[in-house]
């Protein structure tokens, strides 16, 4: 295994690590390593599941929204 060291962490970040290592029952090293792997992990996405997901929240939705009324909330708030 590899070592890195990180340095000039902030002192609110590093008692938040501490924190919720504590609260996960694991040591700050174990913590951080959890963290490293839970955001440098890439999900694959199946293209087939994404529109199957996108067709049955298209289909639940029962208001068929005319041009007017999608080009008033694109404009909302900008005048």
């Amino acid at each position: 295994m590899q070592t890195i060291t990180v340095k000039n962490i902030p002192s609110d970040i590093h008692q938040s690590l501490k924190n919720i290592a504590k609260l996960n029952h694991r040591s700050l090293n174990n913590e951080i390593i959890y963290c490293l792997e839970k955001y440098t992990k890439i999900s694959k996405v199946d293209p087939a599941v994404l529109i199957n997901k996108a067709r049955q929240v298209r289909f639940g939705i029962s208001h068929k929204f005319t041009d007017e009324e999608i080009q008033d909330a694109k404009n909302e708030g900008r005048k």
